[in-house]
């Protein structure tokens, strides 16, 4: 069955509830990062260079289907980017109805870490591996650049075509875009992928041994984990 979208009144509330609740403890700062709802008839995205702690309801972003905005405060650039992963998601098992894009510290410290790795992070938590999946590590490209979106929409369908749909991408040096059915869930996610990479980076990586294929699979069997 398809996932429901959201009502675009309760999306504005939760917008905003969730991005007073990201900057309150400390998983953006300044005017990083951006949140974006799919509705049925268009989106709603934070306005561009906007503090996510002091968001209106009334000032966000509305653009019709096609991306043209027609009321709020001038929508975020990242509206291009949001748009491809909502369309590429759609045909997954995990079809994104918000995203949020940070600038996460430990997330953004774990990319410099990893440069030229595929996957940002190893499965060394169970609920890394139960809540989050796979995390491509899409290589850098400057803020806003369609090369990364074209990346970025590449790797939602190679993941899924593998039986292994994901929630989140890591950009390169910049952070992640993680997603879900509501804002609530696409936190919940972006706490638990920030927890992990601080997890990896107070962990010398040669004694951060990840799960072997045995206990994956038994949370892929117990809990439908993705991985």
């Amino acid at each position: 069955m398809a996932t429901p979208f959201l009502d675009e009144d309760f999306a504005r509330a939760e917008i905003c509830r969730v991005g007073r609740s990201l900057f309150e403890r400390g998983y953006v700062h300044a005017t990083a990062g951006n949140i974006s709802v799919r509705l049925a008839d268009g989106y709603l995205i934070t306005p561009t260079d906007a503090c996510l702690g002091t968001l209106e309801p009334a000032r966000l972003a509305r653009l019709d289907a096609e991306g043209r905005q027609t009321g709020g405060d001038r929508g975020s650039k990242t509206i291009v980017l949001h748009r491809r992963i909502y369309a590429a998601s759609e045909a997954t098992a995990q079809p994104a109805r918000c995203i949020i894009h940070t600038h996460g510290t430990h997330l953004v410290a774990r990319s410099l870490q990893a440069e030229g790795e595929a996957e940002l992070l190893p499965p060394i938590t169970p609920y890394f591996v139960m809540k989050v999946g796979r995390v491509p590590h899409i290589d850098y490209q400057r803020p806003g650049a369609p090369e990364a979106a074209d990346a970025v929409a590449e790797a939602i369908t190679r993941y899924a075509a593998a039986g292994r749909p994901i929630r989140a991408v890591m950009l390169a040096r910049l952070g992640p875009n993680v997603w879900h059915d509501s804002p609530a869930a696409a936190m919940a996610v972006l706490e638990e992928l920030e927890e992990t990479a601080r997890l990896a980076l107070l962990v010398p990586e040669a004694l951060a041994r990840p799960l072997d294929e045995a206990r994956i699979q038994t949370l892929r069997e117990t809990f439908g984990a993705s991985w």
